[in-house]
């Protein structure tokens, strides 16, 4: 598997994720509507175009899973045994149709697990930018991953 096992993190490693992720029209609208959103800063363009936005922002939950996504491959993939949680979800610019997202992860805490061997938990801070390079979404978030050694 090309995820990182628990063993392979520093507190302190940042990883530039490679992989980005152009938010389409299609990705916002459908998204909204599998989640019952009706929220029409999302579906409803003429409202939105009378915002301070001027147009339809993309769903900031959607950003957020979009955001640990694009992580799966440098971080989590086949390593992972659960994500924990989530804290300190802020989105302080809007992501709109056709932005890229890029993705950067810091390792900010680590610990071996108490009551399950073989496991460790791992906190990330994560950060996505859009491609100006503007922080669109920050969050930590703590995952419980496989140990390399016992």
């Amino acid at each position: 598997m090309s995820g990182k096992h628990y063993d392979d993190l520093e507190v302190g490693q940042v990883i530039q994720h490679s992989l980005g992720r152009t938010i389409t029209e299609m990705d916002n609208v459908l998204f909204s509507a599998l989640t019952m959103n009706p929220q029409p800063l999302h579906i409803d363009e003429h409202y939105a175009s009378q915002t301070q936005f001027g147009q339809r922002i993309v769903n900031g939950i959607f950003t957020l899973g979009l955001a640990v996504g694009l992580t799966v491959a440098d971080l989590t993939q086949g390593t992972l045994v659960a994500n924990l949680g989530y804290e300190g979800v802020k989105h302080p610019h809007p992501m709109f149709h056709g932005d890229t997202l890029y993705v950067e992860t810091e390792v900010v805490d680590k610990r071996e697990s108490k009551s399950r061997p073989g496991q460790g938990l791992v906190r990330f801070k994560h950060t996505g930018r859009n491609q100006h390079g503007v922080v669109v979404i920050e969050f930590e978030r703590t995952a419980l991953m496989l140990r390399r050694s016992s």
